[in-house]
């Protein structure tokens, strides 16, 4: 019975029992076969597959031949041993991903010209490919007096053209070998369909040598080898041109020829034994010849519709006139690609579970966004032909003026154009006038539009009519391009502005609690250099009596805390603070490629913004106004909340506040850009002395500088609620901004507004 109940109570786990057993038998036995034959096997695939490892190739077949070494192969290990008598060696790496990884661009085109057509054809090439390839090169023999503006000219110093090919393949070799994969040659009297040779180069093999182009024969036809026409351009690959590299020097002197692509021709075939061809890897290259007397507007051949290039084009305009064809060839053949594609969508929505309702107009486009919250609905913008009711300034109703205007204008003329193409021939509409229009950028999707329209409408009888009709369009957004932005580096010094007058002392001490607390202590690379403005009634007693003698001494505590710490100061003596005098003075003491943040006193000085400050100013290309966050004033926003639970809350995340638009006292920016900008601003200075004093660093920027004016919010600068003076000596538009920020900065409407009813119950009573 004792037996009997054991064996019930294990019979469950009996199967694993028996898997475990006979699994570990199994394993055991194997190991036993496998150790018996590994050490002959591992030999004689050693010493009979060729497996050379640990060793070079040449030292491992010698072992092999003499017949020792290989029975007993052992891998030759190297220690890495750290000495500490060197010092550490930094590892330096690229600046960009792709040169470490050995990334090349695609295609490099090469376009050969003269003196005489440098600035006739050789201009209408770069204006219709230069932006569409990375780079574009023009060879000439002698340079011309005037070169053209935009375009990287070589000249050679000779205008034989068999010297200039020469010279032009030796120095594509020499300079940009080993950064592109294709080389593409033409001649300057050719038109080339720029995104149809990107898209060949993007299909072939950049490993094999090719010689691609219009194959022509030699002058006599007898031999089958060909070159390529050099007047519609010719494709080379870089192992090409390295193999071709060392007998340039050797075909110069040994093959006599009139024509350059006869010359480049012949001296592929004879050191490289490559001939030109028209096919490769089931790839066309395609052309076509212009007649005399041609017009691109009527050629409707498919060779011509197709063509990489036409040849010969003699003038400017006919270069011109062929863009302007294959642009309209190329915008046909892509709308009818959208249509073949939204019929592809139609049809296969059907499938899906929503069914015909699931696809989404229009066909092809991001569906609307829809909101979560009531915080994210985006709104709408009510407008007319003559007004919007939706402004920058918070006014309710404004003129339609500008870009507004002409948005409207080209969606009104679309809308009755798209009415006319559906509905014609049975009815033809025109425009009478706009009823309502409502109009809201979707970030998802683009501008979309409503219009209510009142429409005549005429039947092919000539009746018409006054119909009402209601139209949705869609302005979708274009292709993202990727803008390529100049290398900035998180590591460059700021050197930070602070300008004190003597209303400003008081919160000069906590700007260097912060200043010191996020800069100092954490050893950012960070100078500041204070401006000390006196008015001058405190200039003629500041032997006697300094007003800044407190932050003096502030600044004298905190040089004495950090031994190596220096905090400059400049005292400057004006009535008008105006930024742009001040700022005159400073960029005279600091060099060149300075990085200014100019900053207020209520500024919090903070690593991330500093970070910000040095990515988004960059030399010669965008300066950087941030938009700070402003704190509304703690005695109408926390009126029933006690202090210490506000402060509490102050470092968890923004406070209640909002940016502030209306000030433009922060800003990040290079000296060497200020000061080119303040160059061209000298000769208004001439007729209007008073110019300084009503403009801004802002202004100076937008009106005389030509660079990117970056303006966006800026979270991680937060600053606390103060009243600013305003000064009314400065501008109208100056001291209007400054009352606004002051107005909007006391608090939210509906903190204003219980205020206001908490007012009114305490007179009531």
């Amino acid at each position: 019975m004792r037996l009997s109940s054991f064996l019930a109570v294990f019979r469950p786990a009996l199967p694993l029992f028996l898997g475990l057993s006979l699994g570990c038998s199994l394993s055991l036995l194997m190991v036993s076969w496998t150790q018996g034959d590994t050490d002959d096997s591992c030999g004689e695939e050693l010493g009979n597959g060729g497996l050379f490892l640990g060793s070079h190739r040449g030292e491992a077949q010698r072992d092999s031949r003499d017949g020792a070494g290989n029975e007993h192969f052992q891998p030759r290990i190297v220690p890495y041993h750290k000495d500490p008598n060197k010092p550490h060696k930094k590892v330096l790496r690229t600046r960009y991903i792709h040169t470490e990884l050995g990334i090349r661009e695609r295609l490099l085109v090469g376009v050969l010209t003269s003196r005489a057509t440098l600035n006739t054809l050789a201009v209408a090439v770069n204006r219709t490919i230069a932006h569409h390839f990375h780079r574009t090169f023009f060879f000439t023999g002698l340079r011309s007096p005037k070169v053209p503006h935009g375009m990287t000219v070589v000249a050679h110093g000779d205008d034989r053209p068999v010297w200039l090919m020469y010279e032009t393949v030796r120095h594509l070799h020499q300079h940009y070998g080993s950064d592109y994969d294709w080389f593409y040659l033409a001649q300057d009297d050719t038109y080339m369909q720029a995104e149809r040779l990107s898209e060949l180069v993007g299909h072939l093999s950049a490993g094999q040598d090719l010689y691609m182009g219009r194959a022509e024969e030699f002058i006599g036809g007898e031999e089958k080898a060909r070159y390529c026409h050099g007047g519609y351009g010719y494709l080379l690959s870089r192992s090409l041109l390295a193999r071709l590299q060392p007998h340039l020097d050797t075909c110069r002197n040994d093959i006599l020829s009139v024509r350059p692509d006869e010359w480049l021709g012949r001296c592929i075939i004879d050191y490289l034994g490559l001939s030109c061809v028209e096919v490769h890897q089931e790839m066309t290259y395609r052309y076509f010849e212009l007649g005399k007397n041609a017009d691109p507007e009527r050629e409707d051949s498919t060779q011509f519709k197709n063509a990489f290039t036409v040849h010969p084009v003699s003038e400017p305009n006919l270069m011109y006139r062929l863009h302007k064809r294959f642009s309209q060839i190329e915008l046909e053949w892509t709308y009818l690609q959208i249509q073949q594609l939204q019929m592809q969508i139609n049809n296969l929505s059907e499938l899906t579970p929503e069914g015909k309702a699931g696809a989404t107009w229009p066909i092809g486009i991001n569906p609307p966004f829809k909101p979560k919250t009531r915080f994210e609905v985006i709104n709408w913008e009510y407008f007319t032909e003559e007004h919007i009711y939706s402004c920058i300034d918070s006014s309710p109703k404004c003129e339609l003026r500008g870009a507004d205007r002409a948005d409207v204008n080209a969606v009104l003329e679309i809308a009755v154009e798209r009415l006319n193409e559906k509905y014609q021939p049975q009815l033809r509409f025109r425009k009478r006038l706009l009823l309502n229009g409502y109009r809201r950028f979707d970030p998802t999707r683009g501008m979309e539009y409503v219009l209510d329209l009142a429409l005549e409408a005429y039947t092919q009888k000539g009746h018409s009519q006054v119909i009402g009709k209601r139209v949705n369009l869609l302005r979708p957004l274009s292709a993202i391009e990727i803008i390529p932005m100049p290398y900035v580096t998180e590591a460059t010094r700021v050197q930070v502005i602070l300008p004190v007058t003597t209303q400003d002392q008081d919160y000069v001490g906590n700007f260097l609690d912060m200043y010191v607390m996020n800069t100092l202590d954490t050893h950012d690379n960070v100078l500041l250099t204070f401006l000390f403005i006196y008015d001058p009634f405190d200039a003629q007693r500041v032997s006697q009596t300094d007003v800044f003698a407190g932050v003096k001494a502030m600044i004298a505590e905190v040089e004495k805390r950090y031994g190596d710490v220096k905090i400059p100061w400049i005292s400057v003596k004006t009535e008008v603070p105006s930024q742009v005098k001040l700022m005159d003075i400073i960029s005279k003491k600091h060099p060149v490629d300075t990085l200014f943040f100019l900053a207020s006193v209520w500024t919090e000085v903070n690593a991330d913004f500093l970070n910000r400050c040095r990515m988004n100013a960059i030399s010669n290309w965008q300066v950087f106004f941030p938009i700070h966050f402003q704190e509304f004033s703690p005695a109408v926003v926390n009126r029933d909340q006690p202090s210490a639970a506000s402060s509490s809350f102050a470092s968890e995340a923004l406070r209640d506040g909002r940016f502030d638009r209306h000030v433009f006292d922060e800003a990040c920016f290079y000296n060497a850009d200020y000061m080119t900008a303040r160059t061209k601003m000298a000769a208004d200075i001439l007729d209007n002395e008073e110019l300084l004093e009503s403009m801004d660093v802002y202004d100076i920027f937008v009106r005389y500088s030509g660079l990117h004016v970056f303006r966006a919010v800026e979270p991680a600068l937060v600053q606390k609620y103060v009243r600013r003076a305003c000064n009314p000596r400065f501008s109208e538009d100056i001291y209007h901004r400054c009352v606004l920020s002051n107005l909007e900065g006391l608090a939210s409407r509906s903190h204003l507004a219980m205020a206001l009813f908490e007012q009114e119950q305490a007179n009531s009573t």
